[in-house]
């Protein structure tokens, strides 16, 4: 079993096996049209009658108006799913988001509103001068929020990370108001991974940037409770910043999709994906589209910032450690005075950019073997923060001193705190190309100690395998059949559950091999075995996040 911390000889690309004949998935980035009235399912195996409510998706649907075609996966038009299940039935629909940018794009059937990775032009109809004075002009922030439902207040919105959100009705996935984050609280953007706490109070970041410099923000909306009963509108009324952490390099601040969480603290980790502001002023005038202004830069190592999360206290103390790139935190919770995080990790933090479809739709074997070759593997770690530091704190010694944890922190002369990893996993991850899109049995765990999360692997460009992975002991349950490929696995509880894993992972399973073959996969979470599949005569692009709405 590995329980080696850092530094490591080789990086978690390194560790995992090279690809060889890697099937094409273009198909699974394709457009679709959208099923609004729902429709039945065919049932195979057994779905549980206790499951009663709506298993929500989000993601990319569409990727070209007329003859304009986006340039990256994040850019497509957002489609949002509802796999509708009760008494062991299950209905399915789907939407298109009536954003501005769908809207628009719509109406002149072609590209209008720019995108993560797509710089619309200018308007042809416009004069050469209206042209060349276009390019001069930054674009307007998309509400093509097509990376998860939120919910604040109650409410389900979807979200990216513009400062735009748009409510939606989770039952018939109508669209609803678009909400604007700056109307409330004084951020330019928000990221679509809030925490909820247990009293209902939901907790983002987002940024912030001015004469004053580069800000990451702590941000709470208060329980519905605390304002009581609202009309059927958007209310984000109440929201405040709990604090404000500013940017180490401010020209450069770094980029982040997601943040920690534990029952009194909030962890920010500000890694060395930077955003290159002087550049991002000038995109437009260059041509370049929002992910050529991202750029690695490993000599910044990793900086996490503490934050009393009940208080807004940022600790004066500075967590350092080696460079790392993280999307998705698993959990994290307190024990005996320290803090233990567990994230998806890798070493590289330059594939957000070659998302691009061109890469995605390449053709099979070595062309798509070589791309899935150059790319980052995440892998599971934990880190241990020391919660007690002082200037009585001895230097160069480990402090973590809870039993059976291999993570280290030391004092360093500088009094920053560094850090080393442990790793949350053994050699049999390897095989499965590391993982990501991890969820737990959120509404027990989340910010407490835990024993369980399930994942997707990554043995292709797109996640091939479910896992369930035991932090305890680093054993591992796989579910992967070839040329199936999942979605994010979301964990249901059985209504009289005692444990922590008595339940169901649903996933949504697509498949490049045949048309219209897409079933929603529902698993034993304990065993993780198949109990029953609802197959929709439907294709279904690769999404990104989903969540599961209970119902009365």
């Amino acid at each position: 079993m590995s329980t080696t911390t850092q530094p490591q000889t080789m990086s978690s690309k390194q560790r995992c096996p090279q690809a060889i004949g890697l099937e094409s998935v273009a198909p699974l980035v394709t457009s679709v049209e959208e099923c609004p009235d729902p429709i039945g399912t065919t049932i195979k195996g057994t779905i549980p009658s206790w499951i009663n409510g709506s298993f929500l998706r989000n993601g990319p649907g569409k990727f070209e108006f007329g003859q304009d075609r986006y340039t990256h996966w994040f850019d497509g038009m957002a489609m949002m799913h509802r796999f509708y299940i009760s008494e062991g039935e299950v209905t399915y629909s789907s939407r298109f988001l009536r954003s501005d940018s769908y809207v628009h794009n719509s109406e002149k059937n072609r590209i209008v509103i720019s995108e993560f990775g797509t710089l619309a032009m200018p308007d042809p109809c416009k004069n050469i001068f209206a042209r060349f004075f276009s390019r001069f002009q930054i674009p307007k922030a998309t509400d093509n929020a097509s990376v998860n439902f939120v919910k604040y207040k109650g409410d389900y919105y979807v979200s990216t990370e513009t400062n735009y959100m748009r409510r939606i009705d989770p039952q018939t996935l109508d669209t609803k108001e678009k909400v604007d984050w700056s109307q409330y609280i004084a951020v330019n953007s928000a990221t679509a991974h809030p925490h909820y706490d247990r009293q209902g109070a939901t907790y983002n970041m987002g940024n912030s940037y001015g004469k004053g410099g580069f800000f990451y923000n702590i941000i709470r909306v208060p329980p519905p409770e605390e304002t009581g009963a609202s009309e059927d509108c958007a209310n984000l009324h109440g929201a405040k910043v709990l604090c404000s952490i500013r940017a180490r390099e401010p020209r450069k601040p770094s980029y982040y999709h997601s943040f920690v969480m534990s029952e009194n603290y909030i962890v920010f980790v500000e890694q060395p994906i930077k955003l290159d502001l002087l550049k991002f002023m000038l995109y437009r005038i260059q041509g370049k589209s929002f992910h050529k202004v991202m750029t690695w830069e490993p000599q910044y190592g990793t900086i996490f910032h503490l934050v009393h999360r009940h208080t807004g206290q940022v600790s004066a103390v500075t967590y350092r450690a080696a460079p790392m790139f993280a999307l998705h935190q698993i959990n994290a919770f307190e024990d005996d005075g320290f803090l233990v995080m567990d994230m998806c990790c890798g070493d590289d933090g330059e594939v957000i950019g070659d998302f691009t479809l061109e890469n995605l739709r390449r053709g099979p074997g070595q062309e798509m073997d070589k791309f899935y070759n150059s790319l980052c593997r995440n892998l599971p770690r934990r880190y241990v923060l020391p919660l007690n530091v002082d200037q009585q704190t001895p230097l160069d010694r480990n402090l973590v001193t809870l039993p059976d944890y291999k993570a280290t922190a030391k004092k360093t002369p500088s009094g920053e705190v560094f850090l080393t990893h442990e790793d949350l996993y053994d050699d049999q991850l390897l095989q499965y190309g590391g993982l990501e899109f991890p969820q737990i049995n959120y509404e027990r765990c989340n910010a407490r100690p835990y024993r369980y999360f399930y994942s997707c692997g990554f043995g292709h460009v797109f996640s091939d395998s479910l896992l369930k992975m035991d932090v305890h002991t680093k054993e591992l349950k796989v579910w992967r059949y070839p040329g199936l490929f999942p979605s994010e696995p979301v964990f249901v509880a059985s209504p009289e559950a005692t444990e922590e894993d008595d339940g169901v992972v649903l996933s949504v399973i697509i498949t490049p091999r045949e048309d219209k073959s897409t079933f929603l996969l529902v698993l034993d979470a304990k065993t993780f075995t198949e109990l029953g599949r609802a197959e929709v005569p439907v294709n279904i692009p690769y999404g990104t996040h989903g969540v599961f709405n209970h119902m009365a």
